[in-house]
């Protein structure tokens, strides 16, 4: 059992592995919320869109978090407005303001004297967070999971039927922004952990995985909860052994477990259409 000990005997990887946690379980939630609403490019685009912020509040001695919050509530306001009003799908308009936004964050980061290391940026450092960071991320996460877990039914509700949740008196407009500003704190809460791009992973596809095997919205949260913990739980200790970083193999891993969601989903539904259909049919399938 050495292979499971030993790596938690050292301080680092013990903090990797908590900060993990605490990012994984907000994570989660807000990913079963982004597939079911189709926003899984929103996630992308968001994350991309706080490196100025980053860099801009770097400048002007503010805090980095600040600034990398305050950039994506921008991106999300510009993106929202660009699409109520024109005739440009919003898939469109997310790819142009999440490749500008980046852009000038990658020109500002060239032009200011920063001692900030963009790879750190970028993709996270995760073996050297800081009690402060830990703390940070922490908060950040109780109040979105708090926020959630309350409103977990009026945004099943609208992520469903925003008509019908209209006609029920639901604020929709205030919910979805305050669904973006979620989204902006958690990917906040991500960045010294994993990076502003290796967050997207977190942010899509626990949700997608937990939505091929469940059947109910409770099932989902529940999966994609467990599916995220176990991701990052099993890729801080696969890390150490490969001596690979974190971030990148937290990705790898549930890439590879949505792959054998998706496999196994498919398997099981064209056994059950195999048991489905007719006697004449099913033999002429096989």
């Amino acid at each position: 059992m050495e292979w499971l000990t030993l790596p938690w005997q050292f301080p680092f990887m013990r903090d990797a592995a908590l900060i993990g946690a605490i990012i994984a379980v907000p994570a989660a939630l807000l990913s079963c919320f982004l597939v079911l609403r189709g926003w899984s490019l929103m996630g992308d685009a968001v994350s991309h869109a706080v490196l100025p912020g980053v860099v801009l509040a770097y400048m002007l001695g503010a805090p980095l978090l600040a600034g990398a919050f305050v950039a994506g509530m921008v991106c999300s306001l510009l993106s929202g407005f660009l699409q109520e009003n024109s005739r440009v799908k919003q898939d469109t308009i997310l790819g142009v303001v999440m490749s500008g936004m980046f852009g000038l964050g990658i020109v500002l980061y060239t032009q200011a004297q920063t001692s900030l290391h963009l790879d750190h940026i970028l993709f996270g450092n995760m073996l050297g967070v800081g009690a402060e960071d830990i703390r940070l991320s922490g908060w950040i996460s109780g109040v979105v999971v708090a926020g959630l877990l309350l409103k977990w039914r009026d945004l099943a509700l609208i992520s469903f039927d925003p008509v019908q949740a209209r006609v029920a008196g639901l604020p929709v407009r205030v919910t979805h922004y305050a669904l973006l500003a979620a989204l902006s704190l958690t990917i906040v809460s991500m960045m010294s952990a994993v990076g502003i791009i290796l967050s997207v992973s977190l942010l899509i596809a626990p949700g997608a995985i937990a939505f091929l095997v469940t059947r109910s919205l409770g099932q989902m949260l529940a999966v994609s909860v467990l599916v995220a913990l176990a991701g990052t739980q099993g890729g801080v200790l696969a890390s150490f052994w490969l001596d690979s970083a974190p971030a990148a193999t937290i990705v790898l891993l549930l890439t590879a477990i949505f792959v054998a969601a998706f496999a196994a989903r498919n398997l099981a539904v064209r056994r059950r259409d195999r048991r489905a259909a007719p006697p004449d049919q099913a033999e002429s399938r096989t």
